[in-house]
């Protein structure tokens, strides 16, 4: 599926081709740190289908799974725009949320459910206040 998309501030944008199976959820804690929310959602682009434009600030971490990965994000506004491996990387894990097409995207799986906020699993059982926006 050929997506398209950009960061916060439009400083850095992109085009993929996307697998939209691969569309995930992950709940760990590393996660939940580098995007200041419950859990991050990516979709797998192959990196010869992946196109950007602009220069993004990368961070490498070594995750709790003990895989080293490269974090993409704007120097501008901070968006995250992806996760790949430092060397070599043959896909990206792109941000969904930067994603115009996020919409057909829907996550297929979960992964680091152990880390998961307990709240963050079944939002709709909390039986929250909904308004189409904000008062």
């Amino acid at each position: 599926m050929k997506v398209d998309g950009s960061c916060h501030c439009g400083a850095i944008t992109f085009e993929a081709e996307v697998e939209p199976e691969t569309t995930g959820i992950c709940h760990c804690t590393d996660c939940q740190a580098l995007t200041g929310t419950a859990f991050r959602v990516t979709v797998k682009a192959p990196a010869e289908h992946l196109v950007l434009r602009g220069n993004p600030t990368i961070y490498v971490k070594t995750a709790d799974s003990g895989r080293r990965r490269a974090h993409a994000f704007c120097p501008t506004c901070g968006s995250p725009i992806y996760a790949t491996s430092p060397e070599n990387p043959t896909a990206y894990g792109l941000r969904v949320g930067l994603i115009r097409q996020r919409k057909e995207l829907q996550p297929r799986r979960e992964i680091w459910c152990a880390s998961a906020l307990p709240w963050a699993i079944n939002v709709e059982e909390l039986g929250l206040e909904r308004h189409e926006r904000e008062r």
